[in-house]
């Protein structure tokens, strides 16, 4: 593992948790809108993570020898997907968008599990900014050593 690739891995993780937390703000925010651009209801969205892996230009570079092994990993955004679990239906004859028998499609989120996806995204950020400001303080260290 080279020097920075403990730097790169924390930051790949903050980037990801940021993108986690924006898609939970938003579903909070949409949690009563009951019509989109598409006429229905908010759909809750969900952030999907997978293993970052070397670029190909990285494993090319290694294979004709120009780089040496790395063990670079991380974590990326794989994709932002919609919850498909069944809308919530609520009695409400006097609401724009209730159907003809009276009931309201609301938004699939539950603020509950958003706050506590919230709180959970945030201590993951939390711990990955720990560790990046360790591994600054190693490699400072590391440089004070033939002083």
């Amino acid at each position: 593992m080279g020097m920075f690739d403990a730097i790169n891995i924390s930051s790949s993780a903050l980037a990801a948790q940021r993108v986690r937390m924006d898609v939970i703000a938003q579903n909070i925010a949409n949690a009563n809108t009951t019509r989109t651009e598409n006429g229905q209801p908010y759909r809750r969205k969900v952030v999907v993570f997978e293993e970052r892996k070397q670029s190909f230009s990285d494993i090319l570079n290694q294979k004709i020898g120009q780089a040496q092994a790395s063990s670079y990993g991380g974590v990326r955004v794989k994709a932002i997907l919609e919850d498909p679990s069944p809308f919530k239906k609520v009695y409400d004859p006097t609401h724009p968008d209730a159907d003809q028998n009276g009931y309201v499609n609301y938004p699939n989120v539950d603020i509950v599990t958003e706050m506590v996806n919230m709180i959970e995204a945030s201590r993951s950020y939390e711990a990955n900014v720990t560790a990046l400001n360790i591994t600054k303080s190693m490699i400072t260290r590391t440089f004070e050593i033939g002083k």
